[in-house]
């Protein structure tokens, strides 16, 4: 019995020892545990967060898209519904095709109105009424938000649209319409949305929409290859490639269509053609118009098509049918002779005698050399010091005071597309004082232009100041130079966002350019001071709620049209800041629930719209900075 006891006194430190680093052991195992356990239940509570989120968000949207469907105003109607349903795509599918058909529909019967002048904040009537024509239209709206959802999608609805071709009964007998730059709505529509995919990044998802319509020389089909060699070269090649042979079996061909291919060669962007009185009809290219390096075989195989084409044997006067006549094709070979000389001399010695032929068939007038417009070369590029070069020249035959201000107007705005600032004293020479005006208004906003892609925002800055420039194009000078800086000059920033937001508080309070301008200076602000942000976002609202017109959409600054010698000038600049939907995005990861009540405090529906729209695309992004709020901590006792 002793000696048990003895052995339970010796075993008791043994047990204590023993079990102290086990129960050490099983506390340090429940704290890894219990962290294991409170990441698990934030992850839970974050996966219902997001949910919470998305179900507000899709419920803001539906109710948003019934409301619009009764709208009075037939595009708000449209494109509401239409991104509505771009909107709801991901999660809703069922409700946003349906909620895509009202909107085609609704778009349809709003096309179909007559352009008719509206308020200040909308384009003028002729301005809808050439953006129809050339089927920048609503249903192009729809259209394009449609394919980009779904490209079958898409496609049924481009079976709606007129696919009328060019080609009509008398084609058949061996004539082609006279306007070659007709293209069917169909067509126009599906090259203008596989665009729109390719500005976007979707290359091969444009390009599917497309192949169907680049099976003809025109300018929708020509200007889209440019567009997508600049971002596929190999593919677009291709296309041109096969487009180069339709074209040369094609009996009705003709020097127009010759014309029409150049442009992909030689000034892509810039498609020319000419008709049958010598007249020429060309597009104004979106960038520099830089001939394109093209593969060897490539350009050789265009000479040759050419050279097939513009040899064929011209018919008689009273026969010939082609678009741009005989005169029409003196031009086109007057015009490309040039290129046949450096790459194709054989080809280049039998259209020199195609042209004496033609001479001799043609008015003198039309075929003099002393530079008359029939036959000057509107793709020729004027040297860098052509308009100082020439204008004194030019000057000392003037015959009046307004020829003189034409000649100054012309290469004020010649050297201001240049980037040049001695375009300002050319523009202050002109005697006519609205003329003055309006050349250096558009000198002065070009120069802003180039100093904004240079990013010189010393020198856009000055123009702010002193150039001839309406309030809201000084808020667009100010906020872009303020986006030009560093990060580490914000103190500069805000400066430069506080003098946009002095411009912006100048204009009209009836202009819906008030309202605009104050949401691009907030946007400016919500990364460099969220407080005034808010502050500006309230200036905005009450603003936009004392104009009708304001729509919370507007993404672009245009000048008016200005007539020069050399044609129609006008410049629109992109202005995204000036929309609602980046400050209301931004400021819905910042609080949502007070964005949420400034989108509710806007009375007019248009804007109203775009805030809640702005706030659920927020919401519905699978990567948000936005988390759910933290559980109070608790001490342990």
């Amino acid at each position: 019995m002793r000696r048990w006891r003895r052995l339970k006194l010796l075993t008791l430190p043994c047990l204590v020892a023993f079990c102290v680093p086990v129960a050490a052991q099983t506390i340090t195992n429940r704290e890894p545990q219990a962290a294991t356990e409170q990441k698990q239940s934030n992850k839970i509570r974050e996966v219902d967060f997001q949910a919470e989120r998305r179900i507000f968000a899709i419920s803001a949207v539906t109710s948003l898209a019934n409301e619009a469907r009764s709208y009075d105003d037939l595009t708000l109607r449209a494109r509401v519904l239409a991104r509505s349903a771009d909107t709801l795509w991901e999660f809703d599918g069922v409700t946003a095709r349906s909620l895509f058909r009202k909107a085609w529909e609704t778009a349809e019967e709003a096309d179909a109105q007559e352009p008719s002048p509206k308020p200040k904040d909308s384009p003028p009537a002729i301005v809808l009424g050439l953006k129809r024509i050339s089927g920048r239209d609503l249903r192009l709206e729809v259209l394009s938000l449609a394919t980009r959802c779904d490209r079958a999608f898409g496609e049924e609805l481009l079976g709606k649209l007129k696919d009328d071709t060019r080609r009509t009964a008398e084609n058949d007998a061996g004539k082609r319409s006279s306007d070659p730059w007709l293209t069917s709505e169909q067509v126009t529509k599906r090259l203008m949305v596989a665009r729109n995919l390719i500005a976007e990044g979707q290359i091969d998802a444009g390009l599917e929409i497309a192949t169907p319509a680049l099976n003809e020389v025109n300018a929708q089909s020509i200007n889209f290859l440019s567009t997508l060699r600049e971002r596929r070269p190999e593919a677009a090649d291709q296309r041109f490639a096969l487009l180069l042979r339709r074209a040369e079996l094609d009996p009705l061909s003709d020097a127009n269509t010759v014309a029409g291919l150049s442009s992909y060669v030689f000034t892509p962007g810039l498609y020319i053609t000419f008709a049958p009185d010598g007249g020429s009809r060309w597009t104004q290219p979106d960038g520099t118009g830089i001939a394109p390096n093209l593969p060897q075989i490539l350009r050789s195989r265009f000479f040759q098509t050419a050279s097939t084409i513009l040899l064929r044997p011209t018919p008689p006067p009273d026969q010939d049918f082609s678009t741009g006549g005989r005169l029409g094709k003196y031009m086109v070979i007057r015009r490309l002779l040039p290129f046949f000389d450096q790459e194709a001399p054989e080809s280049a010695a039998m259209l020199r005698s195609q042209l004496t032929t033609l001479e001799s068939d043609l008015p003198r007038t039309a075929i003099r050399e002393d530079g008359s417009k029939l036959i000057q070369d509107p793709t020729r590029k004027a040297k860098a010091d052509d308009p100082l070069a020439k204008i004194q020249e030019r000057l000392d035959h003037a015959g009046s005071s307004r020829e003189r201000d034409e000649i100054y107007a012309d290469a004020a705005v010649a050297l201001a597309d240049q980037g040049n600032a001695q375009a300002r004293d050319l523009a202050d020479k002109i005697e006519d004082s609205m003329r003055r005006s309006k050349v250096r208004q558009y000198v002065d906003l070009r120069l802003v232009q180039v100093g904004i892609n240079k990013k010189e925002a010393s020198d856009v800055v000055r123009l702010a100041k002193a150039g001839q420039l309406t309030h809201t194009q000084r808020v667009w000078a100010y906020t872009q130079a303020a986006k030009i800086l560093s990060d580490s000059e914000r103190v500069r920033i805000a400066e430069l966002l506080a003098e946009g937001a002095d411009e912006a508080r100048r204009i009209n309070a009836d202009d819906p350019d008030r309202a605009r301008s104050l949401v691009a200076v907030a946007t400016g602000f919500v990364t460099v001071d969220e407080v005034r942000a808010w502050e500006l976002l309230g200036e905005a609202v009450k603003a936009a709620n004392s104009v009708e017109t304001f729509t919370g959409e507007n993404e672009q600054l245009t000048f008016g049209l200005l007539a020069t010698r050399t044609g129609i000038k006008t410049m629109s600049v992109s202005a995204v800041d000036f929309s609602l939907t980046g400050l209301i995005s931004a400021l819905t990861k910042v609080d949502l629930t007070r964005t949420t009540d400034v989108a509710k405090s806007f009375k007019n529906a248009a804007p109203r719209a775009t805030a809640i729209l702005a706030i659920a695309r927020a919401l519905l992004k699978t990567n948000t900075s936005t988390s759910p709020p933290k559980e109070p901590e608790h001490d342990n006792d």
